[in-house]
C-alpha cells in the first residue's frame, strides 16, 4: 500500500503503537511533535521542531520507529529524522521527577557508546577564527586556545564566566572543534548543565547510575555550559562534584561556564565553589566600543556586504548590551536592505533598528534592580537570593521580582533563577502581590514607582 491515504493510515497506526508503548506523558513530549514528510525508496522522512527533540528521538526511539514501520510496510528499511522549526513541545522537567511526578519520563537504553549521543551539537560558526579578540576577552580566549591545542595544561578546570551573549559558549564550541581537528583520538563531551541534570535524573529513575558514571568519567575533556542552572539542585551538584574530582585526579580537562564567578554562585555547595576556583577563572568583561566595532567589521566581511563605516560606528555606539544582539542588529539591517531594496545608511539603520536602539538606551539588568532595591530597603544584596521568608526580606525581594518583570525582557523562569533558583510561579505571585499592594497602599505604590524611575533614568 503506497498511496497517500494508505501511508497516512500506516503512520497513524505507528503513532498509536508508540503511544501505547511509551504512555501519554512521554508520547506528548517526544512523539507528538513529529510530522510525517513522506515515504520514498524505502525511507520514511519525519521532521521535528528542534535539534534537541531530533537527537533524543534518534538516540532512544529510532530503532523502535523503524521496526514498527517495517511491520506496517515491508518496503521500509530506514527512518530519517530532520529538523523543521515549529512549535516546540515542552520537555519533561527533572524537578518533577525528583518529587515523584513525571511518571512517563522515557527510559534510556544505555549510557554507553559514542559520547556525541549525549552531548549537545556544536555550532559550525563558533570557531576560534570567527572569534574577535579584544581587551575584555583576551584572557579567556588565550586560555581556551591553550586547552584546545595542548595535551595537558597547568590549570584545571578552566572556568569562563560573563553575562549573557558575550562569548562563553562560542569559546567552548571553539575548544571542542579544535580538539576534534587536532587531537581526534581524544573524547570530548560538551553539553549544558541542564542536559547533564536530565541525564542524571533519568539514570536515577531507571537504576542506570553506574553506566552514567562510567560514560561521563571516560571522556578526556568534559565541557559543561551554564553551570548556574544546577544551583539548588543538591543531588546533581553532588554527582557533578564527584565526576569533576574523578576527571581532574586523572589529569583530564574540565571546562565550565557560568554567569558568575565560582565564589558568587548562589545555591552552590561551598566545596564545589572552592574546587571550581582552583583552576583558572577567566572573566569575559562587557564589550568596549572598539571590540564591538571590530566584531561588526568582521561580520560584514564574513557576509561579503558593503556597509558604510558610519553605520558600523553608529551600531557599535548604540547596541552595547551583548554580542548576540549586536550581530542580530547587523543581520536585520542587511536582510531589510536585500528584501526592501533600500540602501544601507544611517537613516535606514535608525529606522529599521528603532526598537533595539530604544531598548539599549534604557536597558536595565536584573543585577541592577537587585542592587537598587536592596540599597533602598536597606537589606543585604545576598537576601535577594536567600531562602529567608521574613517580611523585612521577602517584601523587597517581591518588589525586585516585580521590577524585573516590568523592566527586562527576561522570562519568568529566568527571573526565578536569578533570585536563588525560585520557581516561575513564585515570580508570578510576587508580581501579583506587588500590583495589589500598589493599589491598596498609595505610599507603597509611590515607593515602587520611584524605584522604577531611578532604574530607568
Amino acid at each position: 500500500m503506497t498511496d497517500i491515504q494508505g501511508i497516512d493510515q500506516q503512520w497513524a497506526r505507528v503513532r498509536g503503537r508508540m503511544r501505547q508503548s511509551l504512555g501519554d506523558g512521554a508520547y506528548k513530549s517526544w512523539m507528538k511533535p513529529m510530522t510525517l514528510r513522506g515515504v520514498a525508496d524505502g525511507e520514511v522522512r519525519i521532521s521535528v521542531p528542534t535539534r534537541f527533540v531530533r537527537d533524543w528521538i534518534s538516540s532512544h526511539y529510532a530503532d523502535q520507529l523503524c521496526r514498527l514501520w517495517r511491520e506496517e510496510n515491508d518496503s521500509v528499511h530506514s527512518v530519517e529524522i530532520t529538523v523543521s522549526p515549529g512549535r516546540e513541545a515542552p520537555a519533561p522537567q527533572p524537578e518533577d521527577v525528583q518529587t515523584g511526578q513525571g511518571a512517563d519520563l522515557p527510559e534510556p537504553t544505555s549510557f554507553g557508546g559514542d559520547v556525541d549521543t549525549y552531548g549537545a551539537p556544536l555550532d559550525p560558526r563558533f570557531t576560534f577564527e570567527a572569534f574577535v579578540v579584544g581587551k575584555p576577552n583576551e584572557l579567556a580566549y588565550a586560555a581556551a586556545q591553550k586547552v584546545a591545542t595542548a595535551a595537558t595544561v597547568s590549570f584545571n578546570p578552566l572556568f569562563l564566566y560573563s553575562g549573557s551573549g558575550l562569548g562563553k559558549t562560542h569559546l567552548m564550541h571553539a575548544i571542542a572543534w579544535d580538539i576534534r581537528r587536532l587531537q581526534p583520538e581524544r573524547k570530548v563531551l560538551y553539553l549544558s548543565a541542564e542536559k547533564f541534570m536530565y541525564q542524571f535524573v533519568r539514570a536515577i529513575r531507571f537504576k542506570n547510575v553506574m553506566d552514567f558514571k562510567e560514560m561521563f568519567r571516560s571522556v578526556d575533556v568534559l565541557m559543561i555550559d551554564d553551570l548556574q542552572f544546577i544551583s539548588g539542585k543538591d543531588s546533581t551538584q553532588e554527582e557533578f562534584f564527584h565526576t569533576f574530582n574523578a576527571l581532574v585526579d586523572e589529569n583530564r580537562q574540565v571546562v565550565v561556564s557560568a554567569d558568575k564567578s565560582p565564589s558568587d554562585l548562589e545555591g552552590m555547595e561551598e566545596r564545589l565553589r572552592s574546587r571550581l576556583g582552583w583552576g583558572l577563572v577567566a572573566d569575559i568583561h562587557p564589550t568596549t566600543y572598539e571590540l564591538r566595532l571590530g566584531i561588526l567589521q568582521a561580520k560584514a566581511e564574513q557576509q561579503a556586504v558593503d556597509i558604510p563605516a558610519k553605520v558600523l560606528e553608529f551600531l557599535a555606539h548604540r547596541i552595547s548590551s551583548n554580542v548576540r544582539e549586536l550581530e542580530g542588529s547587523l543581520n536585520r539591517l542587511v536582510a531589510h536592505a536585500e528584501l526592501v531594496g533600500r540602501p544601507i545608511n544611517l537613516d535606514t539603520a535608525q529606522d529599521v533598528l528603532r526598537d533595539l536602539i530604544r531598548a539599549n538606551d534604557r536597558r536595565v539588568t536584573i543585577d541592577q534592580i537587585q542592587r537598587q532595591v536592596a540599597e533602598h530597603f536597606k537589606v543585604r544584596l545576598a537576601e535577594m537570593s536567600s531562602a529567608r521568608r521574613a517580611r523585612s526580606v521577602a517584601r523587597p525581594r517581591q518588589v525586585a521580582m516585580y521590577l524585573a518583570k516590568r523592566l527586562t525582557t527576561r522570562s519568568l523562569p529566568e527571573i526565578g533563577r536569578k533570585f536563588g533558583g525560585r520557581d516561575h510561579t513564585t515570580v508570578m505571585y510576587a508580581v501579583k502581590k506587588v500590583e495589589e499592594l500598589c493599589v491598596a497602599d498609595p505610599s507603597f505604590g509611590e515607593e515602587v514607582e520611584l524605584l522604577r524611575r531611578m532604574l530607568e533614568s
